[in-house]
């Protein structure tokens, strides 16, 4: 049961020229994310994902070795909490963290190979076979005017009954989008929209203003991660549920987001928050404090997997038979060979859900050959 050793390995995945996709601050030229593989000594493997620059994660290793290597991988949690509290100098919002929710992935898809059981039993049980899933895509693009509409006939012709879209570049901007989404996909389609924190308070309200007769799902970061009070002013008014967390590092974040209630839905990131360590804790207060919860997923489909155990594993509370709205999983539409071509077994989705693996860890399989093709040399 003892970690032996865990080892960091850098992916990138370039764009083609001309097809670079993404959001209203920037657009992505490349998918690039770090996979963590941890050995215990008894030779079982357990692989995960931290979110960040894989040479800044790696820069990390050394340190994070240090605290892990010869401890029970069943105690690892007590190893977090100790590098938290001893390096509380470099703060939560970074590396330590990132690196952290990759190793606690690793560390717990590795529990459930040697207990022979899928993560979701061990974080809480699970509550469901299935889990549903929002599709996201309508990405901005170098050509925006061009593409949009495609990505959002492509939804149509899937069958998505969720999606998110991008905008955020202008409010006027904004309903120009979401007016072509409603058109293509109709009246019954629950449609969500990301600014990607590119609004002040005032450039937020006037957007939702815009989109309310659209019948909008969730405003998704409305307003930079730092604007605790812009978003209480914000959820107080808006007639749009205000959803983000995507930005926030462990319960510590969340809780100030939370105590506020100033969000409607909470959105952590389980690559980045803190793994399940912390994304349990995250569940928990939104749980206390009647929030919902979906989790954000933008990387490979190790996240992926670990996503969909994390919201199989939560309580439907305060819903019981009846649940109006089920948590929802990201699924990113994106050009993104990280997500499906390194597994053997990826997770499709079918139907607007996914089915929880039951096979022992995070039930996925890595193709290492697949693997070594995106690897940063």
């Amino acid at each position: 049961m003892l970690i032996d050793d865990v080892t960091f390995i850098p992916l990138q995945a370039p764009i083609p020229s001309g097809k670079a996709y993404g959001m209203s601050k920037s657009l992505a030229t490349a998918r690039a994310t770090t996979l963590v593989r941890l050995k215990l000594a008894n030779g079982i493997e357990g692989v995960g994902e931290c979110w960040g620059m894989p040479q800044v994660n790696i820069a990390m290793l050394p340190l994070l070795k240090s605290y892990l290597v010869g401890t029970n991988v069943h105690d690892i949690e007590h190893a977090f909490a100790s590098m938290l509290a001893r390096h509380y100098h470099f703060g939560v919002q970074g590396p330590m963290t990132w690196s952290i929710s990759g190793i606690d992935m690793a560390a717990k898809d590795a529990a459930g190979k040697l207990l022979g059981l899928p993560v979701h039993r061990l974080i809480g049980g699970k509550q469901s076979a299935t889990v549903q899933i929002y599709a996201s895509g309508g990405y901005l693009t170098e050509n925006s005017a061009r593409d949009f509409e495609p990505q959002i006939e492509a939804m149509a012709k899937a069958g998505h009954r969720a999606v998110k879209i991008k905008i955020g570049v202008s409010p006027d901007n904004d309903e120009d989008r979401v007016s072509i989404a409603r058109r293509i996909l109709g009246p019954d389609v629950e449609i969500m929209v990301d600014i990607n924190s590119n609004y002040t308070l005032d450039l937020a309200r006037e957007s939702i203003t815009r989109l309310a007769p659209y019948k909008i799902g969730w405003v998704e970061e409305p307003l930079a991660p730092q604007d605790l009070a812009g978003y209480e002013l914000l959820q107080r008014w808006s007639p749009v549920p205000i959803a983000t967390g995507e930005a926030l590092y462990t319960a510590f974040d969340f809780k100030r987001l939370i105590d506020r209630r100033a969000v409607d839905v909470v959105q952590p990131d389980l690559s980045l928050c803190g793994g399940f360590w912390q994304g349990k804790q995250i569940a928990q207060l939104a749980s206390m404090e009647h929030i919902r919860l979906s989790p954000h997923v933008w990387g490979t489909g190790v996240g992926l997997a670990a996503a969909v155990h994390f919201v199989a594993s939560l309580p439907v509370y305060p819903h019981a038979s009846n649940i109006p709205r089920p948590t929802l999983v990201e699924y990113d539409l994106g050009d993104n060979p990280l997500r499906d071509a390194i597994l053997v077994n990826p997770l499709g989705q079918s139907g607007g859900a996914i089915v929880v693996p039951d096979e022992p860890g995070l039930g996925i399989t890595i193709d290492w050959n697949a693997v070594e093709r995106h690897v940063v040399r």
